[in-house]
């Protein structure tokens, strides 16, 4: 089959990455003789409601989106298998409204950028016969499958910033300082910053943890600084959002659900600095990074893997490699690429290995 059009959309959450994916998509489609039509705000673009939106992608306005952070295309969490119509409580699938939309427009392919979500949207279109192909993307580096997922090394840059930055007045005042960053399933981001930031105590949604080990061990660093001023009398905990305690739940900001069914997470942070300020004579601060840990400009590993990513895609539609998704074994320019099914890539989460981790009580809090 001649590939003369292809659709391209970014779904979920921004990450820095994906405009140098974008533009890597364009270039190589474009070398190729393929057009480009960029598909606004997701699978929205898609839908009724967002194809008079839909623009043609070249090569010339792309040129400088590999140093811009986000997304050009914008980007939503619309679910085409769930769509909730305003004044309604009943949701409606309009997957078929998405199949229609591909071929009014003339596409010979979607190619999907996004993580568990999106491309559990994209992989349930292609048992349906639509001709889609993934690219991971996701700060929480939870997809399966995948050595990489685009964003993650920027918001690694973003979180470790933070977490340095917090030790000064931490330091300065004797707190304990908390940092809570994202991370609902997996504690990658969570992981990996504060070892690189030079934090406390680590707590991930893989480990749940208890309060009084949490405080054990926050007595034993604090008491020992305050008994000889060569040692801290600070203390930095850095909480991923998904981070429970043994027996609870995670900290909600809400009731509210997305159309993947998701709660909205976030709190513990709070949640801890307030338990700390209350069960030990430590003062203690929360900070959550929220959304800014996934902003700015892409580093040089998210531009690297970007182009790599994008590139790929656009041969593997080339190939006919309908229902699968992008995936690197290993990381950068000499990183193997190949393609997994997006069955596969969305049928578990690539979540922390507890047992691969050194010296695991030295990062996390549990009796």
């Amino acid at each position: 089959m001649r590939i003369r059009r292809i659709g391209v959309l970014t779904g979920g959450g921004d990450a820095p990455g994906l405009n140098p994916a974008l533009k890597a998509i364009v270039y190589r489609a474009t070398a190729h003789d393929v057009e480009v039509m960029g598909l606004p705000d997701g699978w929205h673009g898609l839908l009724d409601a967002g194809i008079d939106e839909v623009v043609r992608l070249e090569d010339y306005q792309v040129r400088r989106w590999d140093r811009d952070g986000g997304t050009n295309l914008g980007s939503s969490r619309t679910n085409p298998f769930c769509v909730t119509v305003p004044g309604e409580t009943r949701a409606h699938d309009r997957s078929d409204e998405v199949r229609t939309n591909i071929v009014r427009l003339g596409l010979d392919a979607v190619i999907a950028l996004g993580g568990e979500d999106t491309l559990g949207v994209a992989h349930r279109l292609s048992e349906k016969g639509c001709p889609v192909v993934g690219i991971p993307k996701t700060i929480d580096k939870d997809l399966s499958h995948t050595d990489y997922t685009l964003g993650f090394d920027t918001a690694l840059r973003n979180c470790t910033s933070v977490i340095e930055q917090a030790r000064t007045p931490a330091g300065s005042h004797h707190w304990v300082q908390v940092v809570e960053v994202m991370g609902r399933h997996a504690g990658h981001l969570a992981l990996w910053s504060a070892v690189a930031g030079g934090a406390t105590l680590v707590l991930i949604p893989e480990y749940p943890f208890a309060y009084e080990r949490v405080y054990e061990l926050l007595t034993q660093r604090l008491t020992r600084g305050k008994q000889d001023r060569r040692y801290p009398r600070y203390a930095v905990i850095v909480a991923a959002e998904g981070a429970h305690a043994d027996e609870e739940g995670v900290v909600t900001l809400d009731a509210s659900r997305d159309a993947f069914g998701h709660e909205r997470l976030g709190g513990i942070g709070s949640q801890l600095a307030r338990r700390i300020r209350r069960d030990t004579p430590f003062d203690s601060r929360e900070l959550v990074i929220g959304h800014s840990q996934r902003g700015g400009s892409p580093s040089a590993l998210d531009r690297i893997m970007g182009r790599m990513f994008g590139s790929a895609a656009v041969e593997a539609v080339r190939r006919g490699d309908w229902g699968q998704m992008v995936s690197a074994q290993g990381i950068g320019p000499t990183c193997q690429l190949r393609m997994v099914p997006l069955s596969q890539a969305v049928s578990g989460l690539n979540t922390v290995d507890l047992e691969c981790v050194y010296d695991t009580d030295r990062y996390t809090a549990k009796v």
